[in-house]
């Protein structure tokens, strides 16, 4: 009797590997159902702050805590059997020096059994980045619009859309990179730059509102699913999910005011009645 092996989980070195080759594909996840569902599919699930928006109500991801980020990370990982899953560092968790950022993220590490971090910026990010990769945490870069970023850019502003601003993101593409990210996320970047910056990197790069040219691509699940009431011009919905949800609510308050369910077939007999 043969013993099927189980799924191998992908890692960082597997993502930075592809780099120039097949697409890579992710997508962010915040609950374990949904992480089984889409684990299928990807190479890497984004524990992403963004939960802050998408499930708790907050104007901006900002005001997301450590703690929600790893309670969400654990439901991930428990979710997820084959893809790698990142969970983003929050706002305040790394920017203050690189051993703090280090305590932070070997804390998530340990508390969730995800496979690496992320972190937004790009220079000024560099040593932090280098400090936690020499140290064992795998790190995921993310330039651009960098929401966490939101009060001193001015708004969800896209980046590089003026020939003046791509040397300062080229050099923070290539300043993190060199401090041994595995993989960069390029958020809302005008896509020749997108383009240009993938091919000067020596990492995969992975798109949200980039170019297709970019090593791989990210959105936010429910965003793709149709679920969020506004999304970015760069998200494609390739799902209606949230219409499905309103009309099964809506059938259902439907049965219960005029007592067609629960009906026979939902309820318990008693023992005895012949009736199951």
């Amino acid at each position: 009797m043969s013993v099927q092996a189980s799924a191998t989980r992908t890692t960082s070195v597997d993502i930075r590997a592809r780099k120039g080759g097949e697409p890579i594909v992710s997508l962010t996840a915040y609950h374990a159902h949904t992480a089984a569902i889409a684990d299928k599919h990807v190479d890497f699930l984004l524990v992403g702050d963004s939960l802050g928006m998408v499930m708790h109500g907050y104007e901006t991801t900002v005001p997301v805590p450590l703690d929600l980020m790893i309670m969400h990370g654990r439901a991930v990982v428990r979710g997820a059997k084959r893809a790698l899953v990142v969970v983003d560092m929050p706002f305040g968790s790394y920017e203050e020096s690189p051993p703090v950022a280090f305590r932070n993220a070997a804390h998530v590490l340990k508390e969730t059994g995800c496979g690496a971090v992320k972190l937004e910026g790009g220079r000024q990010m560099a040593e932090t980045i280098r400090y936690l990769v020499e140290r064992g945490i795998p790190v995921m870069a993310h330039i651009g619009l960098t929401p966490q970023a939101i009060n001193t850019l001015g708004g969800f502003r896209a980046q590089g859309r003026t020939e003046d601003q791509w040397a300062r993101l080229e050099a923070d593409a290539m300043a993190v990179a060199e401090a041994g990210a595995f993989a960069i996320v390029l958020e809302a970047i005008a896509e020749p730059l997108a383009q240009r910056i993938t091919k000067a990197v020596p990492v995969p790069t992975i798109g949200i509102g980039a170019s297709a040219a970019c090593d791989g691509q990210i959105l936010v699940m429910e965003d793709m699913l149709g679920l969020s009431p506004r999304v970015p011009k760069f998200v494609k919905e390739f799902g209606q999910v949230g219409a499905a949800i309103d009309g099964a609510i809506a059938a259902y308050a439907a049965e219960v005011k005029g007592r067609a369910f629960p009906g026979v077939e939902h309820t318990y007999a008693m023992k005895g009645s012949g009736k199951k």
